[in-house]
């Protein structure tokens, strides 16, 4: 059940409707319950199970890492069995394929002859989404940053919340229970700015990633292309502004559709691409990823404490694993590289600027820093879009060296003028509201500007050809 279906808008209409009839709070979050697992159930019903398993597992495994919170050996052991399920699954639906192939090819190097019988493993949809969320809570009651939740209701709802449950954003335990605990406010206006918020997400999803960005990037990404180098970094800037607004979408209806049920979400996004550099990006990229990933993975192997051959080290496993999270594929390995090399090369970078008593660049230094780190992050996404790594390659030499496609020309020059064009506006506009909030933004305009934007993202959502994509990290 899509974001931008038909099917989803119904069933949102029924949840919200039920949801704010005069039910006590007990009986609302238990509708909440089952619209989540019914909204699950209807990607494939038999994975139900899979998410009622990991959630109890994990109730239960925390309820006795805080029962023997003064047995070491216990209490581990009951952290061993959460982690061991929870990666158990990741690994055998997410992983088990990639790993048996490439056995497999090493195997056929050293000689060996192995022909493993045929996987067909189906990923569970959201399943690296969840899996983080209840690693977290297992964690925070490990390491004593949360107690057990005493409501095994408000814990259901907190893993399975459909809002975010197939895409995110990855939500903490602290962020959420609390909600659990009394029911919202009036609503009316949080129903309206969380209407407002589902619409600029369907209008980045339909309009701006499916309609304008994902025809060009999808001809120039074709394996049996061979595009010019501006076609290349035409494709390249396409493919940047398609996810963003892709996955920016979705967790922006995500956050307005939890908002019209009473529920604050996290940010995930904080215009990513006015970011000086990789650190900032990462502080404005999937936000709630790169938080989980630095409390922990990144701080616990030792973060930048010990040195810089060790932060080195720590750097590029959180960025490999990072990589490896969002597909189980080479090409997101390098990615992650990509990103845990630039993120190295920038803190020598820094470091060398605080020795010499550095502070702030200039402005016209810090646009060509932006610029500078958006061209790199453009670079890295064609590892991460491109089919394999033999096309990446192929994909930057050309974008590099300067080298000519073969045959006739693959983008007209009005898209390419559209891409550049758009990608510039795009640049512009996270520039703008870099340091800017945008409810505070949008409350500052007047009623009727705020009212004709409103209409005119509705116009544009429905003045596009009718599609049904899914959203590109339902396949993470």
């Amino acid at each position: 059940m899509l974001f931008n279906s038909l099917s989803f808008i119904i069933f949102f209409a029924v949840v919200l409707f039920l949801h704010h009839r005069p039910f006590s709070w007990r009986v609302r979050k238990f509708n909440l319950l089952a619209a989540s697992y019914f909204f699950y159930a209807c990607w494939s019903p038999p994975f139900v199970l899979l998410l009622l398993l990991s959630t109890l597992i994990d109730w239960w495994a925390a309820a006795r890492i805080n029962r023997h919170r003064n047995n070491p050996v216990l209490k581990r052991a009951f952290l061993a069995l959460s982690l061991a399920v929870n990666l158990g699954f990741l690994f055998f639906f997410k992983y088990g394929e990639f790993f048996l192939v490439n056995f497999t090819a090493l195997l056929k190097t050293a000689g060996v002859a192995y022909q493993p019988p045929g996987a067909n493993i189906i990923l569970p949809v959201g399943i690296s989404f969840y899996t983080f969320q209840t690693i977290s809570y297992t964690l925070d009651v490990y390491h004593g940053k949360e107690r057990p939740w005493k409501s095994l209701l408000d814990f259901m709802l907190y893993v399975s919340f459909f809002p975010q449950l197939v895409a995110g954003p990855i939500v903490r335990a602290g962020q959420f229970l609390p909600q659990c605990e009394n029911p919202p406010g009036p609503a009316r206006s949080q129903i309206g700015w969380g209407t407002a918020l589902m619409t600029l997400g369907l209008f980045e999803k339909i309009f701006i990633a499916d309609f304008l960005m994902a025809p060009i990037a999808d001809r120039i990404f074709d394996p049996a292309a061979f595009p010019s180098a501006p076609e290349a970094w035409a494709g390249a800037a396409a493919f940047s502004i398609q996810i963003f607004c892709d996955f920016a979408g979705y967790s922006t209806c995500a956050i307005g559709a939890a908002l019209c049920l009473g529920f604050a979400l996290p940010d995930n996004f904080r215009y990513p691409y006015a970011a000086a550099g990789f650190s900032d990006f990462w502080n404005r990229w999937h936000m709630t990823l790169s938080t989980w990933l630095r409390d922990y993975l990144y701080i616990p192997l030792g973060g930048n404490r010990k040195g810089a051959l060790l932060q080195a080290r720590n750097l590029m496993i959180t960025m490999l694993l990072g990589g490896l999270w969002h597909g189980a594929s080479w090409t997101f390995v390098v990615w992650g590289g990509l990103h845990g090399l630039f993120l190295y090369i920038e803190h020598g970078i820094k470091k060398a600027a605080r020795a010499r008593g550095l502070g702030r660049p200039a402005p016209l230094t810090f646009a060509a820093l932006v610029l500078l780190t958006y061209v790199l992050a453009c670079a890295a996404w064609v590892f991460f879009r491109a089919a394999d790594l033999t096309q990446a390659i192929r994909l930057l030499a050309v974008m590099t060296a300067g080298a000519e496609g073969r045959g006739n020309a693959l983008l007209a020059p009005i898209e390419m003028v559209s891409v550049f064009a758009i990608t510039a506006l795009t640049l512009g506009l996270h520039g703008f509201m870099r340091e800017r909030d945008l409810k505070q933004t949008v409350c500052a305009l007047p009623f009727w500007a705020r009212g004709l934007a409103l209409g005119i993202l509705v116009v544009l959502i429905l003045g596009v050809p009718a599609q049904q994509k899914a959203f590109i990290y339902f396949q993470f």
